[in-house]
Parts: structure tokens; C-alpha cells; sequence
């Protein structure tokens, strides 16, 4: 999961710092997300899913479709 978030906002071309403010959280918590020292909460975990509208499963590493089946 950790890959997978990292490979999105690189891919985005953002910095840790412009994501997590795009997050409402600081950029050391998310970078502990993102090395994966702390767990991601599910409503950050929601809103990164939402961010790059992606699925959940996706980020989770469950699936290899970025998008959510509508």
C-alpha cells in the first residue's frame, strides 16, 4: 500500500508537504503514512482514494484496478 501512495502523489508530481495539505494533516504524519511507521486512518485512507479518485482496493494493494467499478 505504502508503494502505491507514494507512486500516485510522485506521479502527480506533488511533495509530501502539498499533498498532506491538500489533506488537512501534517506532512511528518504523512510521511509516517507513506513509510508506512503508522497506520493510515480510514477517513485519510477515504480522502487519498478520493484525491486521486482511485478505489480503496487499489491503494490497499487488492486489486490492480484504479478505478471504482459505478
Amino acid at each position: 500500500m505504502f508503494t502505491r501512495i507514494r507512486n500516485l502523489r510522485e506521479d502527480a508530481d506533488l511533495t509530501q508537504n502539498e499533498l498532506s495539505k491538500s489533506l488537512n494533516i501534517s506532512q511528518r504524519a504523512y510521511s509516517h503514512y507513506e513509510n508506512g511507521t503508522r497506520d493510515i486512518p480510514t477517513e485519510i485512507l477515504i480522502a487519498i482514494a478520493d484525491f486521486y479518485d482511485v478505489s480503496i482496493d487499489y491503494l490497499l494493494e487488492r486489486s490492480d484496478n484504479k478505478r471504482i467499478n459505478k
